[in-house]
């Protein structure tokens, strides 16, 4: 019998960069080596700007640029940001477009996968489940709608309780849930009072291919900070954080990008602080290669009670590239650093205890070189791709689909709140 036709639905793919396309790319390929029939619904990339792929640099791996089973949808280029309701009409645009392939293609898939957030195309993944007859795998990169709430970028609480009312309907119309953190599972399991076996945990990880053998020693010694600049990441504390590695003269590079990214290099031009290097957007085989030139990464999150549940992807890129992690987080990342001891963390997002643990750090190469060896470690143990794909081929059982269903006849009575 061949193996599964396998539909993953994802707003966020190659060669966008970020942790949310590297984990949907990385599910394509891996499947494809394992044997199943996988297609791809995306977008047109454009995270965090549509510009920057004008760069061929980005278009960096020919068998997918070239891959005929990926199906992409023309979406305008919203500056949606700061507003939310051209963020959701934005998202709705994307829901719709993907739900017009899904009515009209006429190939048969025997599973849907699809991602959150956003929680339309969530709902997309649902419809194909019944057009299909397939099993539905719901992936949860990220708690939403509660992840707006800890940004403070939406809290009317009218309609945070409508969309907690589709998450939970999500929650328990999905034949499984994955997770690409276990501190998800208690929130979900709670929260739509769903069994928890049904829940799977599967992280982040890297490729083979992406780890660094060994920490490597530098003449200069710099930090470095990689990934989005937004409501989540706190940027007060960043710009504390440069401010006194300035003081101390310690170099420090930032590859970002996000909402709060013009914030900070105006604060670092108003400041005149010359320790900073800033460095645009690249690809991912290109951040993880700076990576690797740096002695330190710094990792910081918003003191909310949702980022205690998170596992932030940089957190794995940092100790895949040989290198020591001060985090100003809490929660399970706080739980990853100190109980593998891959780096140190200042819980109460104190700048000044984070600046001591990295002159720690500079000072103590023998201690440097320990914790980046746990971090690459624990990698190798836990999170590697081609090991933890198996994860998800368990939960796949080959079983052919019946024939589309050519109406949604269905919806009125599976869709109710």
């Amino acid at each position: 019998m061949s193996k599964s036709r396998i539909l993953i639905i994802t707003q966020n793919f190659y060669p966008e960069i970020g942790s949310h396309a590297n984990r949907m790319t990385n599910l394509f390929q891996l499947l494809k080596q394992e044997g199943y029939d996988v297609s791809v619904l995306t977008t047109e990339p454009s995270y965090p700007n549509k510009h920057i792929y004008e760069d061929k640099k980005f278009w960096d791996n020919k068998s997918l640029d070239n891959e005929e089973k990926i199906h992409r949808v023309k979406v305008k280029n919203r500056k949606y940001a700061l507003n939310m309701l051209n963020r959701l009409i934005h998202y709705l645009e994307i829901s719709m477009k993907m739900l017009l392939f899904i009515l009209f293609q006429k190939q048969k898939f025997d599973i849907v996968l699809v991602t959150t957030p956003a929680i339309f195309i969530a709902f997309v993944g649902l419809i194909a489940k019944l057009r299909y007859r397939a099993k539905f795998i719901l992936d949860v990169r990220d708690l939403w709608p509660e992840s707006l709430k800890g940004v403070g970028v939406f809290d009317n609480a009218l309609i945070i309780k409508f969309f907690s009312l589709l998450e939970i309907f999500l929650y328990k119309k999905s034949n499984h849930i994955i997770i690409n953190s276990i501190g998800f599972k208690d929130y979900i399991v709670k929260k739509a009072k769903i069994n928890p076996d049904k829940i799977t945990y599967l992280p982040n990880a890297a490729r083979l291919y992406e780890l660094q053998p060994a920490y490597k020693f530098h003449k200069n010694f710099r930090v470095i900070y990689t990934g989005n600049i937004g409501l989540a990441q706190d940027v007060e504390f960043l710009k504390d954080l440069i401010r006194k590695l300035d003081k101390q003269h310690i170099q420090i590079t930032i590859v970002g990008y996000g909402q709060k990214k013009n914030d900070l290099i105006h604060f670092i031009k108003e400041n005149r602080l010359h320790n900073v290097s800033i460095v645009n957007p690249t690809t991912r085989a290109e951040c993880l290669a700076l990576n690797a030139k740096h002695d330190v990464g710094i990792l910081s999150l918003n003191n909310n009670e949702v980022f205690e549940t998170v596992l932030p992807g940089k957190l794995i890129d940092y100790m895949m590239s040989g290198i020591p992690v001060v985090a100003a987080v809490s929660g399970y990342s706080k739980e990853i650093i100190e109980t593998y001891q891959t780096g140190f963390v200042s819980e109460k997002r104190d700048a000044y205890e984070i600046v001591k643990k990295i002159l720690l750090l500079k000072y103590n190469p023998d201690l440097r070189e320990k914790t980046a060896s746990n971090g690459l470690k624990l990698i190798q143990s836990h999170f590697i791709w081609e090991k933890n794909i198996k994860i998800l081929t368990s939960l796949l059982k080959e079983e052919p689909s019946a024939e589309p269903i050519p109406l949604l006849k269905r919806i009125d009575k599976d869709i109710k709140l």
